[in-house]
């Protein structure tokens, strides 16, 4: 995600979202995807429950704002006040749905925006390369 930062809320509470805000429109087929996946993080994650519903209502003609919106959900960058570590997460999805995903403080403090996104993606890809082998390994790839 561009421009990431350390984010004390999961949305920004200084743009309201509406239907039409005059950005392109995103792909509906990823957002309901990525909503989906957030609702069911809300059993263990109820600080996001207000963000994912507010998000959920756009499903049917989401924009890039409301995407981006929703990627916001997901970083967590310097996140933890009390050790200063960032959360990493990651979905892969199949077909229509997600099959894997994680969402996972990070086991350094990062110096920087850019080294956390850099660890977040060494964790994505160790997962992604273990996924190609059970795939390749259960004649999927």
């Amino acid at each position: 995600m561009e421009g990431c930062k350390t984010v004390s809320t999961p949305l920004d509470n200084n743009k309201a979202l509406k239907k039409e805000d005059g950005s392109p429109k995103a792909d509906e087929s990823k957002f309901r995807s990525l909503i989906g996946s957030l609702l069911y993080l809300t059993a263990t994650r109820p600080d996001i429950m207000y963000a994912v519903s507010l998000l959920s209502r756009f499903m049917l003609d989401p924009s890039q704002v409301h995407y981006g919106a929703a990627k916001r959900i997901l970083s967590d960058w310097a996140g933890s006040m009390d050790d200063m570590k960032s959360t990493s997460g990651y979905a892969f999805t199949l077909g229509s749905g997600i099959f894997s995903w994680a969402s996972k403080k990070q086991a350094t403090v990062a110096q920087s925006s850019a080294e956390a996104k850099y660890i977040a993606v060494a964790m994505t890809t160790s997962q992604a390369l273990w996924l190609k082998r059970i795939l390749e390994d259960m004649g999927e790839l």
